[in-house]
């Protein structure tokens, strides 16, 4: 980047302090993404090698992903539509076209989650800025159930919660407590993540019937945590079962935390290594911005320099972030490392796959970045064998 451009985007970053992170497009005049040649092998900075694959291409804005048991990706992409990878091959025809979403700034079809007992009830769940009769907008979350590689019987389980052009979340997946968890941004409104009477700027935790849990750490509401500014990460530690989450932090700042229920994150009072009594501080902290998105703690044993590791993709960072972490101390962060930079662009989510692969998705068409022509894409990363 010249140091032209670095000043533009500082001071981009400035004038809208108070919206997203200063999320970096690539110059105009930057080179394109190079390509990756099919089973590529990366060597990692530990030697854990690991090979390169892109498994779908040409798709608009894949958002989050997430396997069926019977081994079907269902995938989101932002303008209104869910696909699905299967045997390898992205089908043509979509699961599902929404006519009701707000794909606007950040909103659209965003998260996506299965029923943990989807082989028998194949209920899906999408989460989505929804645009409503009287031109205005609001986050939703509706329970779909799958018939035949299609979506329909469309039941709504969470909605009339605030949306914006920006920070609307909405990670959705199932802990291991086969509760919903949602993530919801502040949407442009920082004062509401302090309100508990509020759902922005919030983790949720909900049944699967949308009805709030009789443990949650709220009498009554479906908050898990708050003091959230735009959380877009969510995936428990196998070992200690504790969830984590990522988040985008005002300009720079960025947060990967241990999120405990009912506890209190900070925004907008306090940020990054800023402390105050009675609000939790981040396990780690990116400054400049590395826009953080999707995560998951790798649990397959075939790249087995990964296990447990934490891998989380950086939107503005343009790469996929591994954490390792204290082998005597799971909370303790030993190195960062940034694999795959520059190569796909922007990172948005990543899962475990049921063949021990790490799945990606890029959000190079979302007007932040210069696609090249095969964007977007699926990538999957495997054990050399």
């Amino acid at each position: 980047m010249t140091a032209r451009w670095a000043q533009v985007i500082t001071l981009a970053c400035i004038v809208f302090a108070a919206g997203a992170a200063c999320d970096d497009p690539t110059p105009p005049d930057a080179d394109p993404t190079p390509p990756t040649p099919p089973g590529e092998v990366i060597t990692a900075t530990d030697g854990t090698r690991f090979s390169v694959e892109v498994v779908g291409q040409n798709l608009d804005i894949p958002w989050a992903m997430t396997f069926a048991p019977d081994g079907r990706m269902f995938f989101t992409e932002r303008p209104g539509r869910v696909r699905i990878l299967q045997s390898g091959q992205v089908l043509a025809a979509p699961a599902l076209v929404l006519d009701d979403v707000a794909a606007v700034g950040e909103g659209g079809l965003l998260g996506i989650a299965v029923h943990p007992d989807f082989a028998s009830n194949r209920f899906v769940f999408l989460a989505y800025t929804a645009r409503l009769a009287g031109g205005g907008r609001e986050l939703r979350v509706v329970r779909y159930r799958e018939v035949g590689g299609a979506l329909g019987e469309p039941a709504v389980i969470l909605d009339r919660v605030a949306a914006a052009d920006i920070h609307d979340g909405a990670r959705v997946k199932f802990g291991p407590d086969r509760k919903l968890y949602v993530t919801m941004g502040d949407v442009a409104n920082p004062s509401t993540a302090q309100d508990l009477g509020a759902l922005t700027g919030k983790i949720l935790r909900i049944n699967d019937d949308g009805t709030v849990p009789g443990d949650n750490p709220f009498a009554g509401s479906p908050v898990f945590s708050y003091g959230h500014r735009n959380p877009q990460g969510l995936d428990w530690h196998a070992v200690t079962g504790e969830l984590w989450g990522s988040e985008h932090g005002q300009i720079g700042n960025d947060e990967i935390n241990r999120l405990r229920p009912g506890r209190n994150y900070g925004w907008p009072v306090i940020e990054a290594d800023q402390t105050r009594a009675g609000m939790e501080t981040p396990i780690t902290f990116f400054s400049p911005s590395i826009a953080p998105s999707g995560m998951a703690f790798y649990t397959g044993t075939t790249m087995t320099g990964f296990r447990l590791n934490l891998f989380v993709g950086a939107l503005a960072g343009q790469h996929l972030l591994r954490v390792r972490f204290d082998p005597n101390d799971p909370n303790q962060v030993l190195a960062t490392e940034r694999l795959l930079a520059g190569r796909f662009g922007r990172i948005r989510d990543v899962i475990n796959g049921p063949d021990d692969s790490l799945y990606l998705c890029t959000s190079n068409r979302d007007g932040r970045n210069t696609p090249v022509s095969a964007d977007d894409r699926i990538i999957k990363l495997s054990a050399v064998r």
